[in-house]
């Protein structure tokens, strides 16, 4: 009982400060959505006004009809989408040789993957532009889907689960005759399910946030991912930032398929976080 009384003041201290960081964190969102109903004038009032006197939903169909972002947030989910089921084969496929297969060099492998995830992403730009014009993908969707179907972090992140999986399960597998095809796909994926829908969550997110290389090796406008179409519209439909209210409506929109997948992958979040949290105390 008196260890609950002196807890108790401690546990206050962390709902206070777990309120205060969850406020901070969600505000620029709050502030975003409040500031695509006002307008221009009352965005850029003094004292700031945190909710319009009348909110001006036509903010959103107009700034959908200024600017292609249908087509925008298509390209961004089709490529995003197709890169992550790329990444999740060949990293699943990866992660299982590395830490299930015995062949020659293995160690030297990993170390070199290892490496090459130390390496700034900028460092890979020049020579992978050069293979992409050389093999004609320059502009193309398939260019923007290659360039980015490897993951060094993602095979880093299965080996680790992989390696948490008893081994005895792969042997009894082997004895049964199943071969490594069948024990990747019946044993290790259902079991590392989280680990797998947490890459999907960040590696999706960081497909459909990427801004540079996409720019770069794409100058048709058809192809432009939602960042390149923000800017674009920031820049020509958005007059410099004249017409906030829209851009903060672009905006806006332009975040709803990362909220519907958060809110679908919450479950498994939490859960991969649980599991994280198991093993390391045990």
């Amino acid at each position: 009982m008196l260890h609950r009384i002196k807890s108790w003041p401690s546990q206050v201290l962390l709902y206070i400060t777990v309120g205060f960081i969850s406020i901070m964190m969600a505000f620029p969102f709050f502030w975003m959505f409040s500031s695509s109903l006002k307008t221009n004038d009352e965005i850029w009032s003094v004292p700031p006004v945190l909710w319009p006197a009348e909110a001006k939903w036509g903010n959103f169909l107009e700034a959908w009809q200024a600017a292609p972002f249908g087509l925008y947030l298509f390209n961004s989910v089709f490529v995003a989408a197709a890169v992550v089921i790329i990444q999740l084969i060949n990293s699943s496929m990866m992660s299982y040789a590395l830490t299930h297969m015995r062949f020659a060099l293995r160690h030297v492998l990993m170390a070199v993957i290892m490496v090459t995830y130390m390496l700034p992403v900028s460092s890979t730009y020049l020579s992978g532009y050069v293979i992409l014009s050389r093999m004609g993908l320059l502009d193309s969707y398939t260019g923007l889907i290659l360039s980015n179907s490897i993951t060094i972090f993602g095979i880093f992140l299965l080996r680790q689960a992989f390696q948490q999986i008893p081994k005895e399960l792969l042997e009894a597998a082997k004895i049964d005759g199943s071969g490594h095809l069948r024990i990747l796909w019946a044993i290790m994926i259902p079991l590392s399910r989280s680990t797998l829908i947490v890459m999907t969550l960040l590696s999706f997110i960081g497909q459909y946030n990427n801004y540079f290389w996409p720019m770069l090796i794409t100058k048709n406008p058809d192809l432009q991912l939602v960042s390149a179409g923000l800017r674009s519209f920031f820049v020509e439909g958005g007059a410099y930032g004249m017409k906030w209210p829209l851009i903060m409506a672009a905006s806006t929109f332009t975040i709803i398929p990362l909220v519907i997948l958060f809110f679908a992958a919450q479950k498994w979040i939490i859960k991969g976080v649980s599991n994280a949290q198991s093993v390391n105390k045990g």
